[in-house]
């Protein structure tokens, strides 16, 4: 979850560019030349994967990397001046933020008939297409995916007892009190007291919603109450940890906590910190209810609506989603690919923790494109839980604060 100022910072960006629209900054009006904002520390990776593409085009890419810190800021510069990249990655939760500047070239008919690789049904349902229109308008295609699945200690679990991870939430709630049991300072779950993501998740899990059939939010339901026991009966339970400064990774590597959902980063993070627990983990399924539904999560590619080379942005974008260019960024990068035929190629289903995220990807749902949903309709839900369970506040006059906040904001 980053940067919950933006929204008040992009409001300044988004008058401003009402006034702007010249060309200029990064964006190139050399048709063999591209500018492409990369976020992280990628760029070296970026470009060796597009060296082939430059070599088979005769396009030049500068690739800029740009650091996740950063990001809001320098985006919010570009959109206020109008001077941005010809090609952008934006993480999905940043999508209708930015998309609703206008900044943002629109995906026509002829664009995507141009460009086979761009066909919505050639990704990942839950981000492909109208998944992530904003305004009716599709103006991205999806490059990376995430989502989140069950990290459990299979030698810890199996020590008392529980020979299976936990298929339901029901499940995973005996399971973790089970684990909490085995001294003081041991727990069996842990819940990140920033993850918004979560609740939401367990309230899929009960066969519910968050958004309603108006668009608008909604979480006033008997299954996000559900979810809501479930969340709350956790540290009820004294299952999980209290204190907001726990680690994940230190936790599940030293056994202290034992199970918790988490997306693929964990795996990298575990392996390089305690190595010598190879065997000792694995993932499964997020655990469900009626429902076996996790986050889907991850960025897409955005073209700049002033670049000088709209062609040559479309042909790279074409090339990034040819399923053996998705496979060798995996290679490269470790990033999941959003192309459904990379997902099922045998360099990443040979790999069985790839093999339980794919699974899991394929009915995966994105948080609702709401503007600035960290800042604003997350917060509000994480206060509203961690009330009840850190400080004792009154379930139901917490909830409907909630209520009070959320219910009905529009996601388009």
């Amino acid at each position: 979850m980053r940067r919950p100022w933006l929204a008040s910072v992009l409001a300044i960006g988004l008058l401003a560019l009402a006034g702007c629209s010249g060309s200029g900054g990064d964006t190139s009006t050399d048709p063999k030349k591209l500018t492409v904002w990369i976020m992280g520390d990628s760029s070296t990776h970026f470009d060796e994967l597009v060296k082939p593409f430059t070599d088979r085009s005769g396009i030049a890419v500068d690739t800029v990397a740009i650091p996740w810190d950063s990001i809001d800021q320098k985006m919010t510069t570009a959109v206020a001046s109008g001077k941005g990249p010809d090609v952008v990655q934006i993480g999905v939760s940043k999508l209708r933020t930015f998309a609703s500047s206008g900044a943002l070239l629109k995906f026509d008919d002829k664009a995507l008939a141009d460009h086979p690789n761009l066909a919505s049904d050639k990704f990942l349902d839950g981000v492909a297409g109208k998944a992530t229109a904003v305004g009716g308008d599709v103006v991205s295609v999806p490059w990376i995916s995430d989502t989140r699945v069950l990290f459990y200690r299979t030698d810890i679990l199996a020590a008392q007892g529980i020979t299976a991870p936990p298929a339901t939430w029901d499940e995973l709630r005996a399971d973790a009190k089970t684990l909490a049991g085995r001294g003081k300072g041991q727990y069996g779950y842990y819940i990140p007291q920033w993850d918004s993501a979560l609740p939401v998740i367990m309230t899929w899990g009960q066969g519910g919603r968050i958004v309603d059939g108006a668009g608008k939010i909604g979480f006033n339901t008997p299954e996000f109450g559900k979810a809501v026991d479930i969340y709350t009966g956790l540290y009820a339970d004294k299952s999980v940890p209290t204190n907001a400064d726990f680690d994940q990774v230190q936790g599940f590597t030293s056994g202290t906590a034992p199970m918790l959902v988490s997306g693929p980063y964990l795996a990298s993070a575990v392996t390089a910190a305690a190595p010598d627990l190879k065997g000792k983990w694995a993932v499964a399924p997020i655990p469900s209810g009626t429902a076996n539904t996790s986050l889907l999560a991850g960025s897409n590619l955005g073209v700049w609506g002033n670049t000088g080379n709209r062609d040559g942005a479309l042909r790279l974008l074409d090339y990034l989603s040819e399923p053996q260019t998705q496979v060798t960024w995996y290679k490269l990068n470790g990033d999941l690919p959003t192309v459904k035929a990379a997902l099922s190629d045998p360099a990443l289903t040979a790999d069985p923790l790839v093999t339980v995220y794919a699974k899991q990807l394929s009915t995966a749902k994105l948080l609702p494109l709401v503007p600035n949903w960290d800042g604003e309709t997350g917060k509000a839900l994480l206060d509203a839980l961690n009330s009840i369970v850190l400080t004792g506040a009154n379930r139901d006059t917490a909830l409907k604060g909630l209520y009070s906040a959320t219910d009905g904001t529009s996601v388009n």
